[in-house]
């Protein structure tokens, strides 16, 4: 008989441990119940996964962590009280002003408005008198008749609360001093543990999301528990501006991203070097791993897709560009991957044959919201440095382990920091159980076979198999997300591929979807913004810059440079003092400059400098050159010629 019949329910605690509680307890009643000291300190709680108030009552079994001050969570806790102080400031202000959503983020709040123009430096004051007041974050339930009625001139609020907040009655709201606002929370106890904050940027949003609704002014801002955080937030901040890929792209002629072509990238002859460089990089990486380079089309007839289900999956989110046309359906790929088991298909293979695999520079497609497209991290056409590897089932592990050796190679190359994640089984998985827990396990044995740790996310796997996420932790800090390595037994089945096994029958082959990099376009822009365009020498556009002091020694300087012709170097011929020569090369991020005048063309040497300001004299040409040569033939991530 179960303890719920007795009108108990059991928790589980972060330890493992067990607790039996009476049905309707609230997370603090059982925080309590672990320790008085505990339950004082209590702040929201962790129930199966999501954050909740504290008054949250458990009517079943459930895994609970208890928040204090000291957890993770408390800062989104506290930021969520921030984001209600905006509101109660904004609404002081300006009471017409219509509120939407106004949720934590992982670097603050932000509050959807509508039917204002704010002024920044007074709504911070106001926010500092609600903060200074420190006025009670109270949570009251509020009868769901009551609640429509008190947003009849507020539709966004009464969506909200006839979408989300359907099955709710009563309805949750927070008050703090004559304020209230719609809200699941959790809050902090009061206004006044918020230490600092700020208002960041203002921007416009649709309402959902959604191009065809009302425009809204989006407000972001942070918070912290004291000054100093707040401090050094904005300073990495600032640095994270400094860093970013847009600006540097202008700076250095990398690429552009213009109206007539929204989310498609145009790369420049420097971007293009860089690009081509990565490509180079990655068909070594293929070669060494045994893939051969294929091409397939990048328009199809949507019927390409459906037995994949990629047709189903892209179409709902609303991420295909399909049309109508002679009777059919056509579309840009959104995905390179049925082509491939298409190439796997066209010929009869036997278990000798296996594992095959298919690389490809594949430039795919997705109907990214507008507001969401953002220089190279965030765009509409990407190329994929993408790859299938068709294997037999006892290949699974030994491939997948191939894999994540080169994967860590590559970000060392890179110094990048990979973060890896088992993402597992979700709610649109296809495929059986059985199926599921075969590929997890593959993906699981080779990390741990590997010695490589790893996150487990549940449920946020694709919908055709389980997935290693990769992530890479950049020079600032930061965390995004790049390549990915998955297992799929579900499109082989689909599309009916098979190989011939020592038995003379037909077997399935497994697919293993493989992205190093995952797109050009993304992962250009983390490399700008983690260099800060100062690129390793065998990625840089330019190479080698040489400095004539005057006209005199533009023959020599010609001489030097084409000493160094199999590097990208180029002579500033411009009549401009060295100075400014070295001031210029500087701006422009190149990793050497060689500086030239009579004492060089007499002894035959160079001036070296490098972009970190450091000199060195009476250089012989070849001495420079088969340094550099080294550099990039070990694509050395330091320019280090003079230190």
């Amino acid at each position: 008989m179960s303890t719920q019949e007795h009108g108990q329910i059991v928790v589980t605690l972060p330890d493992g441990s067990e607790l039996e509680v009476d049905a309707g307890a609230t997370v603090e009643d059982i925080a309590f119940e672990i320790g008085p000291g505990l339950g004082r300190d209590t702040v929201a709680g962790v129930v199966d996964g999501d954050l909740v108030d504290k008054t949250t009552p458990l009517y079943s079994d459930a895994r609970v962590e208890i928040v204090t001050a000291a957890s993770d969570e408390y800062l989104d806790c506290l930021r969520h009280t921030a984001a209600h102080v905006f509101g109660q400031a904004l609404q002081r202000l300006y009471p017409d002003a219509k509120l939407a959503i106004g949720p934590p983020t992982d670097e603050g709040f932000y509050y959807d408005i509508y039917g204002v123009e704010i002024d920044r430096d007074d709504l911070e004051a106001e926010m500092a008198d609600i903060v200074a007041a420190d006025y009670e974050m109270e949570r009251v339930l509020v009868d769901r008749a009551e609640a429509l009625d008190r947003y009849e001139e507020n539709r966004f609020k009464r969506e909200i609360l006839q979408n989300e907040a359907a099955g709710e009655d009563p309805v949750s709201f927070y008050r703090q001093d004559d304020w209230v606002d719609l809200c699941q929370g959790p809050h902090v106890e009061s206004t006044g543990e918020i230490g600092a904050f700020a208002l960041l940027d203002i921007s416009a949003a649709y309402w959902r999301g959604d191009e065809e609704n009302e425009q809204l002014t989006r407000v972001y801002g942070t918070a912290f528990e004291s000054e100093s955080e707040l401090e050094r937030f904005l300073e990495r901040r600032r640095e994270a501006e400094e860093r970013d890929h847009r600006k540097i792209g202008r700076e250095m002629d990398l690429f552009s991203v213009r109206d007539y072509s929204p989310g498609c990238v145009h790369y420049h002859p420097n971007g293009m070097t860089i690009r081509r460089e990565l490509e180079a990089y990655i068909r070594e990486k293929n070669e060494e791993l045994g893939y051969q380079e294929v091409w397939t089309p990048e328009l199809n007839k949507a019927e390409l897709w459906k037995p994949t289900g990629h047709y189903d999956a892209f179409k709902e989110e609303g991420e295909m560009f399909a049309w109508e046309q002679d009777d059919a359906e056509y579309g840009l790929k959104p995905m390179n991957c049925a082509n491939h088991a298409h190439i796997y298909g066209n010929e009869r293979h036997s278990y000798r044959d296996l594992p095959l695999k298919y690389s490809e520079f594949g430039t795919v497609y997705r109907n990214e919201q507008s507001g969401e497209l953002s220089g190279l991290l965030r765009v509409r056409g990407l190329t994929q440095d993408d790859g299938h590897a068709f294997v037999r089932p006892d290949q699974i592990e030994d491939e997948i382990r191939q894999t994540v050796r080169v994967i860590e190679e590559i970000y060392e190359q890179f110094d990048l920091e990979v973060l890896y994640k088992l993402e597992t089984r979700g709610d649109d998985a296809i495929g059986s159980d059985e199926i599921w827990e075969t590929a997890t396990s593959s993906l699981r044995n080779a990390l741990e076979h590997e010695g490589i740790e790893y996150d487990v996310e549940e449920g946020e796997a694709a919908f055709y198999g389980p997935k290693i996420g990769l992530d890479v932790r950049d020079a600032l800090g930061r965390e995004w997300t790049i390549g990915t390595v998955q297992v799929d037994f579900n499109i082989p089945r689909r599309l009916d591929l098979v190989y011939v096994g020592k038995d003379n029958e037909e077997h399935r082959p497994v697919a293993i979807h493989r992205a190093l990099l995952g797109s050009f376009e993304r992962f250009m822009g983390v490399l700008i913004e983690h260099f800060k365009g100062n690129f390793p020498l065998w990625l840089a556009p330019e190479q080698v810059r040489v400095l004539p002091i005057s006209k005199a020694h533009h023959e020599y300087a010609h001489e030097v440079a084409e000493k160094l012709s199999d590097f990208r170097v180029e002579v500033e011929a411009r009549d401009w003092t060295i100075g400014r020569k070295i001031a210029e090369a500087h701006e422009d991020r190149v990793p050497y400059m060689l500086i030239v005048g009579d004492d060089e063309a007499e002894s035959g040497t160079v001036s070296v400098r490098d972009r970190q300001e450091r000199e060195k004299n009476d250089v012989p040409v070849d001495a420079f050159r088969d340094h550099i040569e080294a550099e990039r033939a070990e694509k050395r991530t330091e320019v280090d010629f003079l230190g």
